[in-house]
């Protein structure tokens, strides 16, 4: 019989019919890739895949094994998972892939209590906002914690809100700032932003657009701990979530303080219902909306 892992390759082969972008999705290499489709022919004893200088495709078998496989694996699979959660013998790893800016730090309390409490392993990846649809799409994670604006529609994916994080003005060298602000005296400090197109980017200009000024870029960097880093050292502001700062224990009045107009960004779980770990998916997402409804 095939194993679950060549039949799920074999759907990722059926997705995209390249064997360089299917063994990268797969994350194994292409050669090995290759090895396991022709070992799934050989078990099956049809040709699936047609090799050729120009490219490969599927045979007229493999276009009805596709299209077979890939409505009952889903199921089978789900039904493996749904039993080793329910013996508790083995862990079910989720992949959560956390938005950069959001703040990968803040995902460790629900690592730590998954640990203790379900049958569930949680692997956390940091990733840009393109990164983390791109892997949620072709299966590299389960799960994706990202800002989202409102005129944002992503129909592959179920969402939950889990909260609504404040933003706040980290500037800890700045020492005329009583406790909040005001945007038009934001104009006249350097501002740590993003690197081009980054996503946030985009909250940032749409917060100066109505003063039809945006304040002298000081920097463009990566994540939020490098704005923590850079304000630490230079005179200069950078927008960043509260939660965040206050999870890495910096205080209000003394290093970030409040923005007029004040400014919040909505954070979601995104996921895929046909996921087959989405018991296991349910069960995480509805812990961290309650515990954020809890924590609000």
């Amino acid at each position: 019989m095939p194993s679950i892992q060549e039949l799920e390759n074999f759907i990722i082969y059926g997705k995209v019919r390249n064997f360089t972008l299917a063994a990268n999705q797969a994350n194994i290499t292409q050669s090995a890739f290759s090895f396991q489709m022709k070992k799934l022919e050989e078990t099956l004893g049809v040709k699936l895949i047609l090799r050729s200088n120009r490219g490969s495709s599927l045979t007229p078998e493999g276009e009805i094994f596709y299209k077979k496989i890939s409505e009952i694996l889903p199921e089978l699979v789900g039904v493996i998972y749904e039993f080793q959660q329910i013996n508790g013998e083995k862990a079910i790893e989720l992949k959560v892939g956390v938005l950069t800016s959001l703040g990968d730090i803040l995902m460790n309390q629900h690592v730590n209590y998954f640990q203790k409490n379900k049958n569930i392993l949680i692997t956390v990846y940091s990733m840009e906002k393109n990164e983390l649809i791109r892997a949620l799409n072709n299966g590299k994670i389960d799960i994706a914690s990202t800002f989202l604006f409102d005129d944002e529609t992503l129909e592959n994916f179920e969402k939950s809100l889990f909260r609504k994080d404040k933003i706040v003005y980290y500037a800890p060298k700045i020492k005329e700032i009583s406790g909040t602000i005001k945007r038009d005296n934001m104009l006249k400090v350097p501002l740590v932003k993003y690197p081009p197109d980054n996503f946030m980017n985009k909250m940032i200009d749409q917060y100066f657009n109505i003063e039809r000024k945006m304040p002298t870029v000081a920097a463009k960097l990566p994540s939020p701990y490098a704005f923590i880093e850079y304000c630490k050292q230079d005179t200069a502001g950078a927008f960043i979530t509260e939660r965040l700062l206050n999870t890495l224990g910096f205080k209000y009045k003394q290093e970030y303080f409040n923005i007029d107009p004040p400014y919040e960004i909505k954070a979601f779980l995104l996921y895929k219902k046909e996921n087959p770990k989405y018991s296991a998916i349910k069960i995480f997402t509805d812990y961290v909306v309650k515990l954020n409804q809890r924590d609000s």
